[in-house]
């Protein structure tokens, strides 16, 4: 039987990894938010549609760059996490 511990570990650790894969998309995202609108604030341009382009551009840039990055994060967690439960049946 898989004792709560063991279970708030797994759900620690997916977290964990959610937020360690996320990362560079959300921070690439931040930053070109906030560039933009310091440009709108400084311009007095109120256009809204204005940052959609840029941070599509820049979150897909990121996920290039880091794919390796979020792959080798995800597939070695599943790797964990298949031994566990081998670990957890034997």
């Amino acid at each position: 039987m898989v004792s709560q511990a063991e279970i708030l570990t797994i759900l620690k650790d997916a977290i964990y990894v959610v937020l360690k894969a996320s990362m560079p998309m959300l921070g690439a995202a931040l930053g070109i938010g906030v560039a933009i609108s310091i440009f709108q604030a400084t311009t007095q341009i109120n256009e809204q549609t204005l940052a959609f382009v840029p941070k599509i551009v820049g979150i897909l840039s990121a996920l290039l760059i880091f794919g390796g990055f979020i792959i080798t994060t995800l597939t070695d967690f599943t790797a964990n996490l298949y031994d566990m439960i081998n670990a957890m049946l034997k």
